[in-house]
């Protein structure tokens, strides 16, 4: 992710990432001082003053300083090209541009004001067009090319080398060995990529519909929920959000509403994104093969650590074969379960509406893990305080809350991170669901670390969840399970936070794409460990800390359902993939038909007909081909997290030196070499074969 286009990708597609930059000399006066958008300093972004004008004017302004600074670049004699007037200045207009891109990122994600997130959605498309032009801007392309066969460039060592291959390799296999004409088409089918990524993305967030519920059918349903539920009439409304979703296929007793329900949510944003996604594949397999590629997934492996499809094929393979078994075991459990419940030993299948009821049967009943008991020893709070003091005790760290920050909203938070009593990041906490806003949990970065002569600037992050919201006469309580997607979050903004990569291109979260879930993945260990549960899962009444005792059945339960969750993240990995190498979006056959092929293969509950979760399944856009990276990157996670078991998962020596090989390096050193670096050894799949109960 090196160079601005690709800085997009990252910064639209991947809600972990990217940048704010350095004001330019030559463009500094022609700037909207007060604008808080482009008012670039080491101060926080003045989010709550944020206007439509602002959003406007800050999106033509950064276009036009970025066109600006490209000028400098062109007008360079051949020969005098250096490193600082090239690469570095490319790195800087990467750097300052995309960070107008980040705020309106956010903006458009999280904003409850709609006239904002529909003015910053479009200003989101228009600087995605302007990328799209620099990425096929033969001049910028030419310029590297020339400073490359100077003295200079020969000389490179480290981060600057890699910076340099990483940049040509970046321009070369995205257009320039195209003749003009066809360039021309390609940076055409880059705007419609653009577009219909964001369409998809923004249908997801803006789809609305509920399942009416009569009281009778609530049964099996926690008070607290039942009590948050809003009403139509006599019924309840639940919603399409993942908490309510989650919790209704948990615990209703109703099997007619959990598979009515289950209907909707596979059914989520159907209406425009079946076609969206047909037209997405369509085009970005017109992209791979104008560039020479068979497929789309043969483009995007080229420049990932797999290096090619077969390599994934392979790896995807082989997990079926490993999980087959454990998956089955899975299923016989649940098979008891279900044959006990309803008196009847004949029956010989479950449903996927009925999974996870029955799963949950089956850790109460045999393995006595009740987790709504479990919630009561994870307030929120708790679980920030916990994160908070584990981190900060493995990275020599401390966090301040800033009181009455600027926000987008009056819920979100906002903290400092410091060392020796100097702040080195700030993030942001917006943690509970609410209408248009970005429906899962994920990181998204707003300001990039880079240095800038002698300073460094601050990198920024903010954390958007939807956990369930406080009633009032319960704080917010998260499950296990959600406690464990907070720490695997806060990894990426730890990613993000403690980068001191010198260029933005290779700082914090901008690795390869098949490795970016490997430092949030580690972090997920942590709510396993007891010594570190210990410290903050105490009941939210009494203080009490989570037993011993409860510990153990949760951690003899761990694995009960590992090889049906192993096999549902293949099931992802092989749909997306499938989708991308050997699917013909010309052909007869449908998304879902594809859906349901490779659902039944799968997975041990068969495809439902008349459901279509490709339609919601958001990782296609920042994923595309990607998302085996998820299985492929907790090898290296749990393959590092062997370290702190062997050490300590307190332990800070072994914390500061994860912190120093793999979080700052960020993408300036080859991700094997870092891994290999901190394991001082090849990296291998023992320990997340184990962490599967395999």
């Amino acid at each position: 992710m090196k160079r601005i286009s690709l800085w997009l990708c990252w910064a639209i597609l991947l809600p972990a990432l990217f940048i704010i930059g350095t004001n330019f000399k030559s463009t500094a006066q022609s700037k909207k001082v007060n604008n808080p958008i482009t008012s670039i300093s080491d101060k926080p972004v003045d989010f709550n003053s944020i206007t439509v004008a602002d959003i406007n004017e800050a999106t033509q302004q950064s276009i036009a300083d970025a066109k600006l600074a490209l000028t400098e670049i062109y007008a360079i004699q051949s020969g005098k090209h250096t490193f600082e007037n090239t690469l570095l200045a490319i790195d800087n207009i990467g750097d300052k541009s995309v960070s107008t891109l980040l705020c309106l990122n956010v903006l458009s994600n999280a904003n409850p004001d709609s006239a904002l997130r529909n003015t910053a959605k479009k200003s989101v498309e228009t600087m995605g067009k302007f990328f799209n032009e620099i990425e096929l801007d033969e001049k910028l392309y030419l310029a590297v090319k020339q400073f490359s066969k100077t003295r200079e460039a020969s000389k490179l060592t480290g981060a600057r080398k890699l910076l340099l291959k990483e940049t040509l390799d970046d321009y070369e296999r995205n257009g320039f060995a195209l003749p003009a004409d066809k360039r021309a088409v390609l940076q055409d089918i880059n705007n419609k990529i653009s577009k219909l990524q964001l369409d998809f993305n923004t249908n997801i967030a803006a789809y609305k519909d509920q399942l009416l519920v009569a009281e009778a059918d609530m049964k099996g349903l926690p008070e607290d929920f039942i009590k948050s539920r809003k009403k139509d009439g006599d019924k309840y409304i639940i919603t399409l959000d993942g908490p309510s979703y989650n919790t209704f296929m948990k615990y209703a007793a109703s099997e007619s509403m959990r598979k009515a329900l289950l209907l909707k949510y596979n059914n989520r944003a159907t209406d425009k994104n079946l076609s969206v996604l047909q037209q997405l594949l369509t085009e970005r397999l017109k992209k791979a093969q104008l560039l020479g590629y068979p497929t789309y997934a043969a483009y995007i492996a080229a420049d990932r650590m797999v290096k090619n499809t077969s390599t994934v094929w392979n790896f995807e393979n082989q997990l079926v074969d490993r999980v087959k078994q454990k998956t089955q075991q899975d299923m016989t459990e649940l098979l008891e379960v279900k044959r006990n419940h309803l008196n009847s030993p004949s029956v010989n299948s479950i449903n996927n509406w009925e999974y996870s009821f029955f799963n949950n049967m089956l850790m109460v009943n045999k393995y006595q893990v009740d987790q709504e008991k479990v919630k009561e020893y994870f307030a929120l709070d708790n679980v920030i305080d916990g994160l908070f003091q584990v981190t900060q005790k493995l990275f020599g760290l401390t966090y301040q809350e800033v009181s009455n920050p600027s926000v987008w909203h009056k819920d979100v938070r906002m903290f400092e991170v410091k060392e020796n009593n100097k702040i080195i990041g700030r993030f942001y906490l917006d943690l509970y669901p609410r209408d248009n806003k970005y429906t899962h949990a994920a990181c998204f970065s707003i300001r990039k670390g880079k240095k800038y002569g002698s300073t460094y600037q601050i990198p920024t992050a903010a954390l958007l969840c939807n956990f369930n919201a406080p009633t009032d006469d319960k704080p917010a309580l998260l499950t296990h399970r959600q406690a464990e997607t907070f720490f695997h979050e806060f990894g990426h903004v730890l990613h993000n936070l403690l980068t001191t990569a010198e260029f933005s291109g290779q700082s914090g979260t901008a690795v390869k794409r098949d490795f970016v879930e490997a430092p949030s993945q580690i972090f997920e260990n942590w709510v396993w460990d007891y010594s570190a549960l210990k410290l903050f899962a105490k009941h939210y009444k009494t203080g009490e800390v989570l037993p011993f005792s409860l510990f153990q059945k949760m951690d003899k339960a761990k694995n009960v359902g590992s090889g049906v969750d192993a096999s549902a993240q293949i099931f992802f990995g092989i749909l997306d993939y499938t989708l991308h190498d050997k699917y013909d979006p010309a052909g007869t056959l449908s998304t879902t038909d594809i859906l349901k092929e490779v659902q039944n293969k799968i997975m041990p509950y068969k495809y439902v007909d008349g459901t279509n979760f490709q339609a919601s399944f958001g990782h296609l856009t920042g994923y595309g081909a990607s998302y085996y990276s998820y299985m492929w990157s907790k090898v290296y996670a749990e393959d590092m997290f062997s370290v702190f078991e062997k050490n300590g998962v307190l332990d800070t020596k072994t914390g500061m030196r994860y912190r120093n090989t793999i979080l700052a390096n960020g993408g300036s050193v080859d991700e094997y070499k870092m891994v290999k670096d901190f394991l001082n050894r090849n990296p291998n799949q023992e320990a997340f074969f184990k962490s599967l109960g395999l």
